[in-house]
């Protein structure tokens, strides 16, 4: 399939950093306990995600795969799909580790290389809910979900790009940015490109294609939350007070 301009760029910068995503992800695969963003915050808190057994489940934007691995052990028909080869040979060694196995594909999530109707649970975790343009990968997501079929990402929280400075340091307690016009962002010395919207045109979109929105879950860093070792992601202080991160929920309507 062809890739967009930034699909190409996102590729080559997520296969030059994918040897720094081993080990973070061995450790992933080696625990148990679904967790969602920065925090590490339980799906047994959050209650983001139906019920796994037998339900056909694809995560859009894998990576390692962790999460894969976690769907899969729960009784899923977990698939992965990432437009990093790099990222996906980490994966396939990781299922080779833990003895887990489900399809892995190279794909981007913007032309998905699936049949219409094929799983009953679409999610994103960090990988095409904000590497891949909304435009084009949500109508895709949409499309490859049954009837009734649940779609979940998670996202960086509006306020915490809205108080994002331009250089690679945590967010500010003042907004820097303007929320309208809210689309494509690109960081200086990173080469790689990312999608963030409002509110307002989140709902716009996932209404439009058809899907009902059941919830926006803004999480908070737990009291015992840990600084993460990227410098531009915000201290636990600030997360204990505003959302640094935003999970949609959202179902195809019947």
């Amino acid at each position: 399939m062809e890739l967009t301009e930034h699909a190409q760029r996102n590729r080559e910068h997520w296969d030059s950093q994918a040897h720094e995503w081993v080990e973070s992800g061995r450790r992933a695969w080696a625990s148990n306990d679904p967790a969602w963003g920065v925090w590490s915050v339980p799906e047994s808190e959050l209650r983001v995600l139906d019920d796994l057994v037998g339900k056909d489940v694809l995560e859009a934007g894998c990576g390692t795969a962790y999460w894969s691995s976690w769907v899969a052990r729960r009784g899923g028909r977990a698939v992965g799909l990432d437009n990093s080869p790099k990222q996906l040979e980490t994966a396939r060694s990781l299922q080779k580790e833990h003895g887990v196995e489900f399809p892995l594909r190279l794909g981007t999530a913007e032309d998905m290389p699936f049949e219409d109707a094929s799983f009953d649970i679409v999610f994103s975790e960090y990988g095409a809910s904000i590497w891949c343009d909304p435009y084009l990968w949500v109508p895709e997501a949409v499309r490859v979900l049954r009837p009734g079929g649940q779609l979940a990402f998670l996202v960086n929280s509006l306020l915490s790009i809205l108080c994002a400075p331009e250089t690679e340091t945590p967010p500010t307690n003042v907004l820097l940015r303007p929320q309208f016009g809210m689309h494509r962002f690109e960081w200086p010395d990173d080469g790689s490109v990312e999608f963030h919207l409002p509110h307002g045109e989140w709902i716009r979109l996932l209404r439009d294609l058809g899907m009902d929105v059941e919830a926006l879950i803004e999480v908070q860093a737990p009291a015992d939350a840990k600084p993460h070792r990227f410098i531009g992601l915000p201290q636990p202080e600030w997360g204990r007070k505003w959302p640094v991160e935003e999970i949609w929920k959202a179902r195809k309507r019947q």
